[in-house]
């Protein structure tokens, strides 16, 4: 497997799967398009990084000893009621901003996820990448803030843990303690939602070993 991302905490996650992927991160352009909406958004961001990692396949020696090797890409949101998409934060105040506007309110963290299936010679990719066009889909997590003051947003930026997350907070850091609630798939918040993961793998290439080798604790 190839893992389209430099998250280290994809990483592990896919790790705890019993999966020893090849780490390869797509360099893409990330804008929202004009009047796209969130899930959109994130669905199409991840499947433009599997595309991207397809081609930078092509680009490697041997490179078609790469066939049939499975793409996994993922992008991570956190967005409101209202649409508001949170990236990463620019700088200390724009985390300020950010965990200013989650304050007290209820969010929603969403994972666009890709699959797709490398081929090394011709493609019967309808939209010409050199892969065989998978499966995309999108799990929401929904996240309720406590209220947060002023000095506490402060002592959680100066951390410096805000500065490469969405939404300006990590759930599996010290953003712990900032979370009232959630609802949903903890692991979607974190990164990627490995349960419903393993099952969309285990459908995308008929292997029940994806999803019966992490209940065992086994490698893949």
């Amino acid at each position: 497997m190839i893992l389209a991302s430099q998250s280290p905490r994809r990483l592990e996650l896919i790790q705890s799967m019993g999966i020893d992927p090849q780490v390869m991160p797509a360099d893409i352009d990330e804008t929202r398009k004009d009047d796209e909406k969130p899930l959109a958004l994130v669905k199409r961001l991840a499947q433009e990084k599997a595309i991207a990692v397809c081609y930078k396949l092509m680009e490697q020696p041997n490179f078609e000893k790469l066939n049939n090797e499975i793409v996994l890409a993922a992008d991570t949101i956190v967005w409101t009621v209202d649409g508001k998409v949170f990236g990463k934060p620019a700088d200390a105040e724009d985390a300020k901003r950010m965990l200013s506007k989650l304050s007290g309110q209820t969010h929603h963290v969403s994972t666009g996820v890709a699959l797709r299936r490398f081929k090394a010679f011709k493609s019967p990719s309808p939209d010409g990448a050199p892969s065989v066009v998978a499966v995309a889909f999108v799990e929401t997590t929904d996240v309720t803030f406590f209220e947060l003051s002023e000095d506490e947003i402060a002592a959680y930026v100066a951390s410096g843990e805000p500065m490469d997350k969405a939404g300006a907070y990590g759930i599996q850091g010290n953003g712990r303690y900032l979370v009232q609630s959630i609802q949903g798939d903890y692991e979607n918040v974190v990164g990627l939602p490995i349960s419903l993961l393993s099952r969309e793998l285990v459908k995308f290439t008929g292997n029940h070993d994806y999803l019966e080798h992490a209940l065992a604790g086994r490698k893949h």
